[in-house]
């Protein structure tokens, strides 16, 4: 050895062990520096109790509501309240997690109509003990909620405060085409026919009459009720049968199949027919409608009513709905309160400065503002004899309304009720079925969904086999990886440091990954629900048995792999198309690829959003292209033959509502498979083509036998990954077609889980559909990438 290579083995031997000495000395100095981060962080904390309040307060409301806070905390210097905006469903969807996993918004805020499930699932606790007997006479009717307890049906719990009532709907009108507003059904449809004009003589509607939603239920509330009906059975109720009049064993019964629900749906139909109403109207084509000067009269809720009355183009009033001619009859609208209610998990003393919050915003001052600022209706009774009510034409119209109302139930049935009236609404509206037709399904659907929403189950024989299966799959693992486990053990000791690096990483995939995963296959054996929201248990494999037994789950099944294989076939032949294109002697080859982008990289709920608008069925794009493609007469002939004659319901045909998600989502797509291939042809060597030029190939033979195969490493890998996205795209079905719109016919499988566990509340069901979906998506993959033999080489 000689003496350069002696001295260099000496200098290494030190510096192995001066590094096992820093490893030794320093695998503890990590989290004691990450501790003292922390403490130091936290030494400025703030000393006040924060009270956090989710709300879905509009802009002008969210306002009130943050001035309120400063002037509360004025008077409460030790509590900050934090208000944080959420949507109906994230707030509903969201409380509900938060509440069970024990966290959660001291108080949430919002309308009445979820208050029954909050109450089934144990959420929410009761507000009494901060409500004086003596001040709950000073509330109007309907502003303080009480709901049985769950454990002791003949006591009821205060569940909710109300500050303000609210969602309720009015006619309102234009006075330039209305002067006086309609007292009868009569007089509303006659102004409608008169306002209902083509005024260029060009065959399409310049104004309507009267619009309204149609695709929401809730808006057919007030012609239900003006001949007559109502969604649930009364002891009053002429019904057909005992079935839809009476309640059996207590349980609450639908009253949609009734002659009073099938004379309703035939009036709103009729109107369409003569035309006072458009063929195709959502919510926000109603709107625009109404804000530009193309409808006269609009059926709507007040919290449009500021923007009308602001909007300078038309002149705006309210006035309360008419009544209806054949039962004299008004018609009267759904109402509900919105207001507080305070989460299970608050305790004290934070639940006594929650509540203080609560009596400021319910309080006389407060109240009188709310009318003053916002013109919103108020809870206290001395209130509402405010002389502002004398004067504000639109406050009196709302008043009368309200007292012209019916409050808005607050059971959980009422939900599966809106689930199963939804479809049949939209058919009938859009001529896919007729009033008789509409009621008996509306009927049918909703006993049903009722059913699933308080269906209960218990262990079966099942459990057991699971049990032992469960640590049979544990044990094999453990002695499966016994060897990796030890070198693990054995390596800790010796990179101690390095694993506390990676150990972040590793907590962050075990809980947004590996912990979810499992956990949802054990809520997929459980009986997780509405009635067993917070003491579910396994009972087996009866989740399972009900979704391979579900008729409709195959039928969006096959649905869901049309959706998948149309839309990957395009993504690929579109985008390896223009991929060749681009890889081309093309001039301005730059400036197209970045136009080609565009759609990748615009958000996709805005692209999304933009094609619906484009679908309309009045003013849309895509059928205004089409009405100028067709006064050509070969164009005529293949939109013809192609069932493309315009004006195309797009939005409001079944058939051709899932063709526009198709198309919408084609363009969304074809911009990744486009990049893949680029990306891939250009490394595909030039020689080869030269020397297939000598042979005097043909450009396709060269791309069939050259840059196709030479694709196949990443353009396999590309599909798969695509096929997956497609197969689990909420997004454009989700926005294109207004949550699977018209009558719930343009689900997919994810779309369908989606309304399963948000709407009937039926997690349990809805884990093992997802899970279905997971072993549907993993066996493709599996199969396809061995089948293709996408990880293997080209050149091999």
């Amino acid at each position: 050895m000689t003496l350069k290579s002696a001295m260099l083995r000496r200098w290494a031997i030190r510096r192995v062990g001066a590094a096992h000495q820093y490893n030794a000395c320093s695998w503890w100095a990590v989290p004691t520096l990450l501790v003292f981060a922390v403490v130091s962080g936290c030494s400025r904390h703030d000393s006040r109790t924060v009270i956090t309040i989710w709300h879905q307060s509009r802009p002008t409301e969210k306002e009130f509501l943050q001035r309120e806070i400063v002037e509360f905390e004025k008077t409460h210097p030790q509590v900050h309240v934090r208000a944080l905006y959420k949507e109906t469903e994230e707030l509903r969807a969201g409380f509900q997690a938060a509440a069970l996993a024990g966290g959660g918004p001291e108080l949430i805020y919002g309308p009445s109509d979820v208050l029954g499930a909050f109450q089934t699932m144990g959420v929410v606790q009761d507000m009494t003990p901060w409500l004086p007997v003596e001040s709950r006479d000073d509330f109007v009717p309907g502003a303080l909620t009480y709901l049985p307890i769950r454990d002791d049906l003949a006591k009821k719990s205060l569940v909710q405060i109300g500050d303000r009532f609210g969602n309720h709907l009015a006619l309102v009108y234009n006075r330039k085409f209305v002067p006086v507003p309609p007292k009868t059904t009569d007089e509303l449809v006659a102004l409608a026919v008169k306002n209902t004009l083509d005024e260029d003589g060009d065959g399409r509607k310049d104004r309507y009459g009267l619009v309204w939603n149609f695709t929401e239920p809730f808006f057919g509330i007030p012609f239900l009720t003006g001949f007559g009906g109502w969604v649930f059975a009364e002891p009053s109720s002429n019904a057909r049968n005992a079935e839809t009049a009476t309640t059996a064993g207590g349980k609450i019964v639908p009253a949609l199949d009734t002659p009073q629900a099938v004379a309703a749906w035939q009036f709103m139909q009729s109107l369409q027919e003569q035309g006072v109403a458009p063929r195709n109207c959502d919510y926000e084509a109603a709107d625009s409608l109404f804000k530009s000067g193309k409808a006269a009269m609009i059926i709507n809720g007040d919290w449009s009513w500021a923007d009308y009355l602001k909007e300078s183009s038309i002149d705006a009033a309210v006035a309360v709905l008419p009544t209806v001619n054949a039962t004299g009859q008004p018609m009267r609208t759904m109402f509900a309160p919105k207001g507080y209610s305070l989460n299970v998990n608050t305790k004290q003393p934070v639940a006594d400065l929650a509540m203080a919050f609560v009596q400021h915003m319910t309080s006389d001052v407060v109240q009188r503002r709310l009318v003053h600022e916002l013109r919103m209706l108020p809870v206290r009774k001395i209130i509402q004899k405010d002389p502002l009510f004398e004067t504000d034409s639109t406050l009196q119209a709302s008043l009368a309304q309200l007292k012209n109302g019916r409050l808005m139930p607050t059971e959980t049935e009422l939900r599966a009720v809106w689930d199963a009236m939804r479809p049949p609404y939209q058919a009938v509206l859009g001529g896919g079925m007729t009033p008789a037709e509409a009621a008996k399904t509306m009927q049918r659907e909703a006993i049903s969904k009722i059913e699933q929403i308080h269906a209960d189950a218990v262990p079966d024989n099942s459990v057991v086999a699971l049990n032992i299966a469960g640590l049979v799959v544990v044990g094999a693992l453990v002695v499966w990886q016994r060897h990796s486990f030890a070198r693990f053990v054995s390596d800790w000791r010796r990179n101690r440091l390095a694993y506390l690096f990676v150990m972040p990483s590793v907590v962050c995939i075990f809980a947004v990954i590996v912990f979810p995963f499992f956990y949802n296959i054990v809520l997929s054996l459980s009986n997780m629900s509405l009635a067993n929201f917070r003491d579910w248990r396994v009972v087996g494999l009866q989740n399972y048995i009900e979704v391979f037994g579900d008729a409709k789950i195959w039928a969006v099944f096959l649905k869901t792999i049309v959706w998948t294989a149309v839309n990957v076939a395009f993504h690929v032949g579109l985008g390896v198309l223009l991929a060749v294109a681009l890889h081309g002697p093309v001039r301005g080859k730059s400036l197209y690829r970045i136009l080609l982008i565009i759609p990748w990289a615009v958000p996709a709920y805005i692209t999304a959003l933009s094609w619906r608008g484009m679908f309309d069925y009045e003013y849309g794009a895509v059928n205004l292209i089409l009405t100028q493609m067709a006064q050509f007469a070969p164009l005529r002939w293949l939109l013809s033959l192609a069932n493309l004659s315009p004006p195309v319901n797009w939005l409001g045909d079944v058939g051709h509502a899932f063709q526009a998600c198709i198309v919408a989502n084609v363009w969304l797509g074809f911009p990744f498979m486009m990049v893949i291939a680029l990306g891939g042809m250009q490394g595909i060597p030039h020689e080869l083509y030269e020397a297939a030029r000598i042979d005097r190939a043909s450009r396709w033979q060269q791309f069939w036998h050259i840059t196709l195969p030479l694709l196949k490493p990443v353009l396999l890998p590309a599909v798969t990954l695509g096929t997956i996205w497609t197969f689990n795209n909420l997004n454009v079905i989700w926005l294109v077609s207004n949550g699977g719109e018209p009558q719930d016919a343009t689900h997919i499988l994810v779309s369908y889980v989606y309304k399963a566990v948000f709407n009937l509340y039926r997690y349990g069901y809805g884990a093992a559909l997802s899970m279905l979906i997971f072993f549907v998506l993993l066996a493709f993959s599996l199969v396809f990438l061995r089948r293709t033999r996408a990880t293997e080489s080209v050149y091999g």
